[in-house]
C-alpha cells in the first residue's frame, strides 16, 4: 500500500510587495503553482492513501483566493482518485488560538477530506485494513498516548509538532509554538508509518518517521532552509511516497515557482565602498541563472556602516529592479572580541549578551530593519530581564 506524505503547504503566503497582473501578491500566487504541480504529480502517481500533516493555510483567517485554490486542488485529488482517501490536520498555523473561532480546514469535510482540526481523531478504513490517528496542533488539546491502534494491518500516525531536540536553530519562529513531542512518544517503531508536519526541511525522524518538509520556501528564515538542504544534499522541497508493505521510500522533489539564490557571502574587512560597489556587482554578474525575477540575497559581514552608506546606490536599485526580491544583508564587524586567556589557553567563555548578540546579528531581517539597532533593543531587553530577575531574588540576612 502506497501513501503520499505532504506538508506545511502554506497557502495565503505573502512576501514582498510584487503583484500579479490580477493583483495578487507575487509570491501568494508563487506559492499556489508550486501546490498545483505537486497536486498534478501526486495524481500521477495514483497513491492509495494521502496525509497532509498540517499548515495547509499560512494564516487562520486565509484570502478567498487561498481557500478557493485549496478547494481546487483538493477537489482534483478528490475527482482524478476517487478511491483514495485524503486524510489532513490541523497546523499550528492553521488553529484557531481560542475554542469560539471554528477552524477553516472543517470546510473540506463537505467534500470528503477527512480533517482533524480541534481533536485527535482515528479514521478508519476497513477494506484497507489501514487506520490512520490524525492528531492537530491544538492550543490545550488532549493529546492521546501515540499508540496503534490493534486489529489493523496498516497503521499510520499523522501529527504536526516539533520532535524535541531535533529543529536547528534557523527554524526558530515567532509564530505560536508547535506542540513538542519527544521522541520516545512516536512510539515510531509500532507504527506502519510516522507522518510529521511543521518542519520544513525534508528529514528521517526515526525508522519509518519522516517530515516531509514544505512544498516552497514559506518560512521566515528560507536561506537557513538552503543551507541545510545544502549541506544534507536534500534536492529542496517536496514530498514523501512510502510503500507501507515493502517499505520502499522515495522523496519526489517540487521544483518552486520562484528560485531562491543566496550568493556567496562577501568579507568587506579592509575594503572602500567602491571596492565593495565591485564586490557585489561582481557577485550579481556571475550569478548561477542570473538574478532576474528571482529572490537574491548579498550578504556583506564586517562592514562599516558608513562604508554601506556610501555604496552605489543607483546600482543597488537597479539590482532590485532586476530581482523580483533583492536583499543585501550587512553585517557590521563583531564588537565583542574574544580575550585570550592566561597561558595562552581558549579565549574566555562567551557571556549570555554575548550568545544573544551573536544569534541576533546571524538572525534573517527582513528588508529596511537596521542590524545594529536590532541587536542593541534586544541586549536592552535582555538587560531588563536580568534586572527583574535580580529584584525578585529574596534578601538573605546575614
Amino acid at each position: 500500500m502506497r501513501i503520499v506524505h505532504l506538508a506545511d503547504l502554506h497557502l495565503g503566503f505573502r512576501q514582498y510587495q510584487r503583484l500579479t497582473p490580477g493583483g495578487i501578491n507575487q509570491r501568494e500566487a508563487d506559492v499556489a503553482a508550486t501546490v498545483q504541480r505537486a497536486t498534478t504529480h501526486i495524481v500521477a502517481i495514483a497513491p492509495e492513501l494521502i496525509v497532509i500533516g498540517g499548515d495547509i493555510f499560512h494564516t487562520v483567517r486565509p484570502s478567498n483566493p487561498a481557500i478557493l485554490h485549496a478547494f481546487r486542488v483538493l477537489m482534483q485529488l478528490r475527482d482524478q482518485l476517487p478511491d483514495t482517501p485524503i486524510v489532513m490536520v490541523a497546523g499550528n498555523h492553521d488553529a484557531p488560538r481560542t475554542a469560539e473561532t471554528g477552524c477553516i480546514l472543517r470546510l473540506f469535510r463537505e467534500i470528503g477530506v477527512h480533517v482533524a482540526d480541534a481533536q485527535a481523531e482515528l479514521f478508519t478504513f476497513p477494506a484497507r485494513s489501514l487506520a490512520v490517528l490524525a492528531v492537530p496542533d491544538v492550543p490545550g488539546i488532549d493529546r492521546p498516548p501515540l499508540l496503534p491502534p490493534d486489529g489493523y494491518t496498516h497503521r499510520v500516525l499523522l501529527l504536526h509538532g516539533e520532535v524535541a531536540g531535533l529543529l536547528p536553530a534557523h527554524a526558530a519562529s515567532a509564530d505560536r509554538a508547535a506542540i513538542e513531542i519527544q521522541p520516545e512518544e512516536l512510539h515510531a517503531d509500532q507504527w506502519s508509518y510516522v507522518a510529521l508536519g511543521h518542519y520544513h526541511v525534508y528529514r528521517e525522524v526515526a525508522t519509518r518517521a519522516y517530515y516531509s518538509g514544505s512544498l516552497d520556501y514559506t518560512s521566515s528564515n528560507p536561506w537557513g532552509e538552503l543551507r541545510e538542504e545544502k549541506a544534507q544534499g536534500i534536492p529542496g522541497k517536496g514530498f514523501i511516497e512510502h510503500d507501507l508493505v515493502s517499505g520502499a521510500h522515495r522523496f519526489h522533489p517540487v521544483a518552486p515557482s520562484r528560485p531562491l539564490l543566496d550568493l556567496e557571502p562577501i568579507d568587506a574587512s579592509g575594503m572602500s565602498a567602491q571596492d565593495l560597489d565591485g564586490a557585489i556587482r561582481a557577485r550579481v554578474n556571475t550569478a548561477p541563472g542570473g538574478i532576474d525575477d528571482r529572490v537574491v540575497r548579498v550578504t556583506v559581514r564586517n562592514v562599516a556602516r558608513h562604508i554601506v552608506r556610501e555604496l552605489d546606490h543607483a546600482a543597488l536599485r537597479e539590482y532590485r529592479k532586476r530581482a523580483m526580491h533583492f536583499h543585501l544583508d550587512t553585517r557590521r564587524p563583531d564588537p565583542l572580541p574574544r580575550r585570550k586567556g592566561d597561558g595562552g589557553g581558549a579565549g574566555k567563555r562567551a557571556t549570555l549578551s554575548d550568545i544573544v548578540a551573536e544569534q541576533l546579528r546571524e538572525r534573517a531581517l527582513p528588508p529596511g530593519v537596521d542590524r545594529e539597532q536590532f541587536v542593541t533593543v534586544g541586549l536592552r531587553y535582555l538587560k531588563q530581564a536580568e534586572d527583574a530577575a535580580m529584584a525578585a531574588l529574596p534578601v538573605v540576612d546575614g
